[in-house]
């Protein structure tokens, strides 16, 4: 399986390439995804509600311009799942990080949290959350800048302050391009797009036996 995905917000080479090779490090054997930047009239950030209405228009603009031949699906490098109510209308099936990391731990019975780093954030994902009819308890918001997402020692330092305070068994780290430093147990902390990745491993893999 080939996806092609765009980050949400428009960065630089290092940080493209940062995030490409987490991919490459995370996607089980079968499984390719190829990132490309949003491009420059894209917002640096998602910071506000106006930035994650202009993150989400210029992901669906960018699919909806994309060359499809070559790739199986789409995949917004965001765990807010940009455009996933115009996934019909795109060349491709798109795929939600965190549509398929949600509706598994769901499906085994759990009610979700989710750590984000700011209010905007927190906000639109419980907005998806429960567009998608998933039981979720309120995003806790971290408080945490842009550049911590490249920080993995700040980042997981903030998920130790705040996850405890959590109800949910498993908290989903609302961020596509975090490593955290350490594995938390209480809650599970989870991966979105790790998770996402090994399902849509596993999803190529059932299709290809069909």
């Amino acid at each position: 399986m080939r996806l092609l995905a765009f980050t949400p917000v428009h960065v630089d080479d290092a940080e493209l390439a940062r995030r490409q090779a987490r991919y490459d490090a995370l996607s089980p054997t079968g499984l390719v995804v190829v990132l490309r930047d949003l491009g420059p009239d894209a917002p640096r950030a998602l910071d506000t509600e106006s930035d994650v209405r202009a993150s989400e228009d210029a992901v669906a603009a960018a699919f909806a311009a994309a060359d499809p031949t070559g790739y199986d699906g789409f995949l917004p490098d965001c765990v807010l799942d940009p455009c996933a109510e115009q996934a019909g209308q795109f060349a491709r099936p798109l795929y939600g990080l965190t549509r398929l990391t949600a509706s598994y731990y769901a499906s085994q019975g759990h009610r979700v949290g989710a750590l984000a780093r700011n209010a905007a954030i927190a906000a639109e994902l419980d907005r998806r959350l429960a567009g998608y009819g998933i039981p979720a308890e309120p995003t806790t918001v971290m408080n945490l800048s842009f550049d911590d997402i490249a920080d993995s020692r700040a980042w997981t330092a903030a998920v130790a302050r705040y996850a405890p305070s959590l109800e949910s068994a498993v908290a989903i780290n609302a961020c596509s391009a975090v490593d955290l430093a350490e594995r938390r147990t209480d809650p599970v902390v989870v991966d979105p797009t790790a998770t996402a990745l090994r399902l849509l491993a596993l999803r190529a893999d059932l299709e290809v036996a069909a």
